[in-house]
């Protein structure tokens, strides 16, 4: 039996022990890439994955690879890239985390969850894979895989859905309590100390916020952006994290910027959320746009049929806020209906979502605009220019098509290393700071990047 045909049947089988959303992100990207000196080396998409096969499926994975190959294997998890560099780079873990099994004792209602929000209806794309299959992690294993977990990114970007997918996931496989809250939520609850009682205390209220922050196995609180400037606040809140953290509580955060850029929270809370695992959720690229209006029609059970070029010209034009696209159909269908059952097609479109359209928006963000000029200008292809090539000839085109990026752009640092090739985010500070510095002594070089800018336009 080869490796491709054993790697199948092992599928098959595995996705009959699974649930069909756990397959789906842990699984169905992966490759057998060997078996050899008693090794079974597994080709995963993800350093994610690593940790979190490792953690949750060894054992099951061994036990289905016996029983196919007759044989035990010792499991190693590889990303591609390590292959092709170093076989060697092999991140080994050891593990004995269980997902918690029980009667569940908590409610999606108490816990002020939204039970629309759920993995299954999450749309995935390349700008929210990673995002996801953290979420995922911690649903599965709650205050031991990742904590705090931390997730930012723009408004309307699927941050609250992720989060609230966590908490529904944990209530409907566990008996753990979890609570979700905004921030502004938690500071009216904490300004609800100083009131008095009937017997002239505050005891009461203070025991109620205790029981109700700290007295919980998950606790996800949106938009901590919202606690800037609220000095007591904070403080409570350090006190609240420092309680549920030493306990081994889940702590979910989200905020529409990462954790270095909330200035105006104090800095050992901000030190806190970089505990546990940071992710950056951007916006949708075209693909993703089309599928989250393919989703949003086929949900709604809308009556009239939408053609596929009426959902690519909202994709392309309407833009990368969730809510946002999914306003758009139900203004069309909506503007349809009062124009007495029009047809919809591109015409109908364009005049009902004319309020609705960004101009200039397009499949290509400006990344890959300034991307594609600046590997002309040095005559190297933008593939090169996202290698993991450092001769002169590529890296220093890079470094000045990073620095045009982030002085052209909103784009964070970590988004534009990601789409040069998933470069860190150090790197593309260095490189910013390197070309700001050169630029100041370097006439030439300064002469270049003008150039160019007004190429980019």
């Amino acid at each position: 039996m080869n490796i491709a045909v054993l790697w199948n049947n092992f599928l098959a089988t595995i996705k009959d022990e699974i649930t069909s959303l756990s397959y789906d992100t842990w699984f169905s990207e992966t490759e057998l890439y060997e078996l050899k000196d008693g090794k079974a080396k597994i080709i995963v998409p993800m350093p994610i994955h690593k940790k979190h096969l490792f953690d949750n499926y060894y054992d099951l994975i061994t036990e289905i690879l016996n029983n196919i190959t007759g044989t035990n294997f010792e499991l190693e998890f590889i990303l591609k890239e390590e292959i092709e560099s170093d076989n060697n780079n092999v991140v080994k873990i050891d593990s004995n985390n269980i997902i918690s099994d029980g009667v569940p004792y908590n409610s999606a209602v108490n816990s002020n969850l939204n039970t629309n929000y759920t993995f299954d209806n999450f749309i995935v794309g390349n700008s929210n894979k990673f995002a996801h299959a953290a979420a995922l992690s911690v649903a599965e294993n709650p205050g031991k895989m990742y904590n705090p977990l931390f997730i930012y990114g723009n408004s309307g970007l699927g941050k609250t859905h992720l989060m609230q997918a966590i908490g529904n996931f944990i209530i409907q496989n566990s008996n753990k309590k979890v609570l979700y809250v905004t921030s502004d939520q938690f500071i009216q609850d904490f300004i609800g100390i100083n009131k008095k009682d009937e017997s002239g205390t505050n005891f009461n209220y203070v025991e109620f916020f205790k029981n109700k922050y700290r007295n919980v196995d998950v606790l996800i609180i949106d938009d901590i952006q919202f606690l800037g400037g609220a000095t007591q606040t904070q403080q409570e809140f350090f006190h609240t994290f420092n309680t549920l953290y030493s306990d081994s509580k889940q702590i979910i955060i989200s905020s529409d910027r990462s954790p270095d850029d909330l200035k105006l929270l104090e800095d050992r809370l901000r030190t806190r959320f970089c505990w546990g695992l940071t992710v950056d959720i951007f916006p949708p690229d075209f693909a993703l746009r089309v599928a989250i209006l393919k989703k949003k029609i086929s949900a709604g059970a809308i009556e009239k049929e939408i053609p596929d070029d009426v959902i690519e010209y909202i994709a392309s034009n309407v833009g990368s806020d969730v809510r946002q696209l999914e306003g758009s159909i139900t203004r069309l269908v909506a503007y349809s209906t009062i124009m007495g059952g029009a047809t919809i097609n591109v015409d109908l479109a364009i005049e009902a979502l004319k309020d609705y359209i960004n101009k200039g928006i397009s499949e290509q963000n400006d990344i890959h605009k300034i991307q594609k000029i600046v590997a002309e200008y040095f005559q190297i292809s933008v593939e090169d220019m996202k290698s993991k090539k450092r001769s002169s000839n590529i890296a220093f085109p890079r470094q000045i098509a990073m620095f045009l990026c982030r002085k052209l752009t909103d784009e964070s640092f970590p988004k534009i290393g990601t789409e040069f090739g998933g470069k860190d985010h150090s790197t593309v500070i260095h490189s910013v700071e390197k070309i700001e510095k050169e630029i100041k002594t370097n006439k030439e070089l300064n002469n270049i990047i003008e150039k160019i800018k007004k190429d980019i336009g």
